[in-house]
């Protein structure tokens, strides 16, 4: 058996592909990593559920058109022992080549979608269905709105050559100048942005960056930053990313609460880019995505909110969340702290509900936590 400084530093070199290994090294490397996850107190998804029978049973498949290995889904899960999910899927096959692991996995995260359940079709409502949720803009900094999208007939990050980065940012990018009005805007790709104003824009949380671990030790961050770029309008209100965790992300965002308006310029804008381009999708789990925490509608609504008095409470505030499927990260999202009181709060839930239902779940929640916090303002 391999040393655990041995294994994690060949889990650690994300240049390499399982698929450049031999077969009874990536079996070594997953029988190693399953001991060493098995025996620590990771509380990810991944350890929850990657039993030795289901180990046995999966780790020697290969996806039939990109020959992913078990190792390329959960190597970052088992380099990172404080992951929440600790699983990826390389290419759109793997959730059916890993089922086993995988519907299991999925089922825990999105609260009860069953290998049976399948996800409904399409259904976006309205934004003008989802009144403001702080008019006064005593609670709420920020409201943002994100979808995901891959597109059909390619793989997913850890799979795709320099030359299908170039050909994805190329066939994204033709469709973006082609948005108008609100949505018009400009593409900025990450290989000819000068650092200065590649800072710039992720002190202003408007663009993502290299460096999650998560993402390295997944193979998701291979030829940087050659592909990546990102697409805003005038207003600074909508963005797409271009090849960063998944293909496309489209996001809506504004300063203050109304959920309603954000959510419907990100409608209009991935409705638009549905005309011309053909998305990843699949019967059961819906539109397929890097992460199977963004699985069906792959929308994830969130506010920046002050919270001070919930927040004394940190568990509390969890508690209180998750009855309403809601997940409570810091204010520069996972593994952050809250500055100054200031949380970034969504839904949880992506997958078995319309998009509409999605939105709607987080805008209730959004909107109990806001009587509760005025609430604990009132008893002190």
């Amino acid at each position: 058996m391999m040393s655990l400084r041995l294994t994690r530093g060949i889990l650690k070199n994300n240049a390499i592909r399982s698929y450049s290994r031999a077969p009874c090294e990536i079996i070594e490397i997953l029988e190693s990593g399953f001991e060493t996850l098995s025996q620590s107190k990771s509380k990810s998804l991944l350890k929850k559920h990657l039993t030795r029978e289901i180990l046995d049973k999966i780790k020697t498949k290969v996806t039939p058109s990109y020959c992913s290995t078990l190792l390329d889904c959960i190597q970052s899960g088992l380099c990172n022992h404080d992951s929440g999910v600790g699983i990826y899927a390389p290419d759109p096959e793997a959730y059916s080549t890993f089922s086993e692991l995988f519907d299991p996995i999925i089922e825990d995260y999105h609260k009860g979608f069953k290998k049976a359940d399948k996800h409904p079709a399409t259904c976006f409502g309205y934004g003008s269905d989802f009144p403001n949720l702080d008019p006064e803009e005593r609670f709420i900094v920020s409201t943002r709105v994100r979808c995901g999208r891959s597109l059909k007939d390619f793989p997913f990050n850890p799979c795709l050559t320099k030359k299908d980065y170039r050909h994805l940012e190329c066939m994204i990018t033709k469709v973006l100048k082609t948005l108008c009005n609100d949505h018009a805007g400009k593409y900025l790709p990450l290989s000819c942005m000068e650092p200065e104003q590649q800072q710039k824009l992720i002190d202003e949380h408007l663009l993502f960056k290299e460096g999650d671990r998560f993402l390295q030790d997944a193979n998701a961050s291979r030829f940087w930053p050659t592909g990546r770029g990102i697409f805003i309008n005038k207003n600074r209100t909508f963005l797409v990313w271009v090849n960063e965790e998944d293909h496309i992300r489209v996001i809506s965002m504004e300063k203050g609460g109304d959920l309603g308006r954000v959510y419907e310029r990100m409608i209009i804008g991935v409705e638009s880019l549905a005309h011309s381009l053909k998305f990843s999708h699949d019967k059961r789990l819906g539109y397929l995505t890097f992460c199977p925490s963004n699985l069906g509608t792959t929308i994830r609504a969130s506010v920046h909110i002050k919270l001070p008095n919930l927040g004394a409470d940190r568990a509390k505030l969890e508690e209180l969340a998750n009855k309403y499927n809601l997940q409570v990260r810091g204010t520069a999202g996972e593994h952050s702290e809250a500055k100054g009181g200031v949380y970034d709060i969504s839904n949880k839930r992506r997958l078995g509900l319309t998009e509409y239902q999605v939105v709607l779940e987080m805008h209730k929640g959004i909107s109990a936590l806001i009587d509760a916090e005025c609430q604990a303002g009132s008893q002190k």
